[in-house]
């Protein structure tokens, strides 16, 4: 079996993999992209992904970990492996804000693109990923809300571990969640604050 944590940049990943990791189950990182202002406890990265397009079958060193996979890659997955794929979702303005400041803080500027373009490519994407991924019969998806996850830590953890069917810890899973670390908000989540 091989975990994929996937989304959206700046949707969650990150924080997913966190709780995996302490819950016990074995990740696959490189770690060279360093912890920042932006991700203060890491990305949970590895590098190799990246080249998944061009060589699939890389995936397979994943066997038996959680991997991260940008949700752009989740199509390059080869069959043949047993798939449970967390796929983490955030309200797209929260996402493009946070993805705005990242790039500032980078020192590259803002997105390439006017944010409501930007909002629709990211909507066109998700639709093409979440038709890609009902019609692949090889993989269970689990789609994790962040603010559920941010509302109710040990709740969404315990339903993290059902999903990937391992003895994980709980509640060291749940202890990963840092809600002071949830920066940018949608309007609708700070009219509920």
């Amino acid at each position: 079996m091989i975990v994929i944590v996937s989304g959206v940049p700046r949707s969650g990943t990150s924080l997913a993999m966190q709780m995996l990791d302490a819950g016990g189950l074995p990740v696959l990182s490189d770690g060279l992209r360093a912890a920042d202002t932006d991700n203060p406890r890491g990305y949970y990265e590895w590098e190799r992904t990246k080249g998944l397009a061009q060589q699939p079958n890389i995936i397979a060193e994943a066997e038996g970990r959680a991997v991260k996979v940008i949700s752009s890659l989740l199509l390059a997955l080869p069959q043949g492996h047993d798939y449970r794929v967390i796929l983490m979702l955030r309200p797209l303005d929260e996402v493009l804000a946070s993805q705005t400041v990242m790039l500032r803080n980078r020192g590259t500027g803002g997105p390439p693109l006017a944010p409501a373009a930007m909002l629709a490519a990211l909507q066109a994407h998700l639709a093409q990923v979440n038709a890609w991924l009902r019609g692949r019969l090889d993989l269970a998806v689990f789609r994790m809300s962040f603010h559920d996850l941010l509302a109710d830590p040990p709740g969404q953890a315990e339903r993290m571990t059902r999903f990937v069917g391992l003895p994980l810890d709980v509640e060291a899973m749940a202890r990963q969640v840092d809600a002071s670390l949830h920066h940018q908000r949608s309007r609708a989540v700070e009219d509920r604050a």
